[in-house]
C-alpha cells in the first residue's frame, strides 16, 4: 500500500480533485491523510465543511509516497501560511510525487519544489509576475505536465490530471477514466448484482437495523 495525503486550506477545490481521491480509496483501497496546518474546519470553494485528519505538525512529509495539492479560488491564505509551506519545504529534494493542480502550483513554487522543473498551473498570469518565486521560463502551456517527482495540471484537465497520478503509481483503470456515454451500453450492462457472497453479508447487515423494529 502507498501512503497519500491531501492538503487542507481555505477554499480548495473538491471538483479537481475527487476524481483522483475516489479511485484511489473506492477502487484500490488506498486511504488518504487530510493534512492541515490547524486542526480546525476549513470550508471548501463548494461550501463543504472539513476538517483534517492530521495536522502539519503531526505528520512528516516524506513519510509518504504523494501529497495531493488541490486548487483554491483564494491562494493567498495557504501562500502565506508558513507551517504549511514549511511543511511541503520539507519535501524538497526527496522522492514524494506532488500532485498539484489549477492554482495549488504557486504553494510549489515558494517551497521550491518546482525550482528547475517545468510546470502547468491555473493561477493567473499576473500572480507569477508578482512573485519572483515563480520561475515564469518553466511554465508549459498543457493541461498536464510531468516532470520529475512533480505532476502539475490545470483544473478542467482533472480527469487527464488523476490519469497521470495514476499511471505513476501502476493503477489499472482501464482504457479511460470516468468517460463512459449512457448511450453506450445496453440494459444488461446496467443490471448490477451483488454476488452471493456480497448478497449474504448485505443480509446480515440489515440485521443490525431491522431486529430492534
Amino acid at each position: 500500500m502507498k501512503k497519500y495525503a491531501m492538503l487542507l486550506y481555505p477554499d480548495f477545490s473538491l471538483q479537481e480533485v475527487t476524481t483522483l481521491t475516489s479511485v484511489l480509496t473506492v477502487w484500490f483501497g488506498e486511504k488518504i491523510d487530510y493534512i492541515a496546518s490547524e486542526n480546525k474546519e476549513y470550508t471548501s470553494e463548494e461550501g463543504l465543511r472539513v476538517k483534517p485528519t492530521r495536522t502539519v505538525d503531526e505528520a512528516k512529509i516524506t513519510d509518504y509516497d504523494c501529497v495531493i495539492l488541490p486548487g483554491t479560488i483564494n491562494p493567498l491564505p495557504p501562500l502565506f501560511d508558513e507551517k504549511l509551506i514549511d511543511f511541503l519545504r520539507k519535501g524538497k529534494g526527496s522522492n514524494v510525487v506532488f500532485a498539484s493542480i489549477s492554482s495549488s502550483p504557486i504553494l510549489l513554487a515558494k517551497a521550491g519544489i518546482l525550482d528547475g522543473k517545468k510546470f502547468t498551473s491555473g493561477f493567473f498570469v499576473q500572480m507569477a509576475d508578482t512573485f519572483d518565486f515563480v520561475e515564469k521560463e518553466n511554465f508549459v502551456h498543457k493541461g498536464v505536465v510531468e516532470d520529475g517527482n512533480v505532476i502539475t495540471g490545470i483544473g478542467m484537465f482533472f480527469r487527464e490530471f488523476a490519469e497521470a497520478v495514476l499511471k505513476r503509481f501502476g493503477y489499472d483503470f482501464g482504457k479511460e477514466l470516468m468517460r463512459a456515454k449512457p448511450d453506450d451500453f445496453t440494459e444488461e450492462e446496467l443490471t448490477f448484482y451483488w454476488s452471493d457472497e456480497e448478497y449474504k453479508e448485505f443480509l446480515e447487515e440489515l440485521k443490525e437495523y431491522t431486529t430492534s423494529l
